[in-house]
């Protein structure tokens, strides 16, 4: 999941998207200063490990 937060002013937005290319192509038409950041889950499975 990914997530735009773009402050302009005194007002703060966040938008989640599915996949990076959404997010970044949304981040080219905001105005204001922006920050795109990818949240990961501690139990996604690309974290787990098999046990032997």
């Amino acid at each position: 999941m990914w997530i735009l937060t773009c402050y302009l002013g005194s007002n703060i937005s966040m938008f989640e998207f599915g996949t990076e290319q959404e997010a970044r192509e949304k981040l080219k038409d905001m105005k204001g200063y922006k920050i795109l950041s990818e949240v990961v889950y501690f139990n996604d499975p690309c974290f787990q490990q098999e046990i032997a």
